[in-house]
């Protein structure tokens, strides 16, 4: 079984995709994913991007998928130690970093630049990896 940490772009991409990962895969994310789905799918619907009930659907989609939520303590001062570390005011990214670090085989963003910065702190696999077995 491969632990991947998941992103908030990665889990909106895979529900706007219809995209099922195999069950060999364990998918993991900071509690803050919830928040962040909600609140990008919100300002898709606001900027006119997508109409409401795609939102809703990709939404209820999202709460569906098997995503094993973390947030203690632990990852909470890891977040904040890797914020220090590589510069970032804010700690959304080390969040996911950090479980990536504690608990996961590789960090999945669509995010490259993201994906550079932590080149040699965790390793990264592409949303392709989360297809196969």
């Amino acid at each position: 079984m491969t632990r991947f940490v998941v992103d908030c772009g990665v889990v909106l991409h895979l529900a706007s995709e219809g995209i099922e990962v195999p069950a060999e895969h364990e998918l993991l994310a900071p509690t803050l994913l919830r928040s962040q789905t909600l609140s990008a799918l919100h300002e898709a619907v606001h900027a006119g991007e997508i109409p409401p009930d795609v939102a809703r659907d990709r939404l209820k989609s999202i709460g569906s998928m098997p995503i094993r939520l973390l947030g203690d303590a632990v990852l909470r001062r890891r977040a904040w130690d890797l914020a220090d570390q590589l510069g970032w005011a804010s700690t959304y990214d080390a969040e996911y970093v950090a479980l990536t670090q504690l608990q996961g085989d590789a960090f999945v963003t669509l995010n490259a630049k993201l994906a550079r910065s932590v080149k040699g702190i965790v390793a990264t696999a592409t949303i392709e990896a989360l297809r196969t077995t």
